[in-house]
């Protein structure tokens, strides 16, 4: 992987992500708030779950936005923050499913799969965006690439759970997706706090520091 700068002024690929992160920051955000209004409509527990994931996909860009100018160090403690806030979305899945699993209710199919429709649209526009530009960004542009990615994957399982429950006629899909976006956010998380880590000690060798 290639390892970024100790600082992102005047690096030309620094200024890349950050115009990239600002972009995709903000079409996050808009449809967090589309995706919400759905979920609260529909009353699904998965498509709740991947709206407040749209607003943890905000706060990563913008926290990417502010630290891809601090040094190799700080970055990479960061990172490991960016890891923490990937976990967002599994706790909010994990406390409706909780809540849900003694009389899971199915929900509304038509709206779930239109919304999910979209929101491939605007994390696959993320993800294509920040593929170009991830690299240089260490583990902050890891952690913003992966959480664009993952969600693809989590949306096209969310119409697959629709077209499932409209079979089904049963909550129950629904509710397993939910446990499923936990596993998924649990291993996005693992992994940028591994190339965090891996950061943290490079700064360490960088500064002529004893490793761990």
């Amino acid at each position: 992987m290639t390892r970024p700068p100790a600082s992102g002024a005047g690096d030309p690929h620094a200024a890349r992500l950050r115009r990239t992160v600002l972009i995709v920051a903000a079409l996050n955000l808009t449809y967090f708030f589309v995706e919400l209004s759905v979920a609260l409509m529909a009353g699904s527990v998965s498509l709740l779950a991947d709206s407040v994931d749209f607003l943890e996909d905000t706060a990563v860009n913008l926290l990417i936005l502010v630290a891809l100018s601090w040094p190799l160090a700080r970055r990479a403690r960061m990172g490991k923050v960016m890891a923490l806030i990937i976990l967002g979305p599994a706790a909010v899945a994990a406390w409706e499913a909780a809540h849900r699993f003694a009389a899971p209710t199915a929900p509304d199919v038509v709206p779930v799969v239109l919304a999910s429709l979209g929101a491939i649209a605007i994390n696959g526009t993320s993800a294509w965006l920040l593929a170009r530009a991830h690299h240089h960004g260490g583990s902050l542009g890891r952690a913003a690439f992966l959480s664009a990615r993952n969600d693809v994957l989590v949306n096209v399982a969310i119409i697959a759970m629709g077209l499932l429950t409209a079979w089904t006629r049963s909550g129950w899909p629904d509710l397993i997706l939910g446990c499923a976006i936990i596993l998924l956010a649990l291993h996005a998380a693992h992994e940028v706090w591994e190339v965090s880590e891996e950061e943290r000690l490079a700064a360490k060798a960088l500064a002529g520091e004893k490793l761990d």
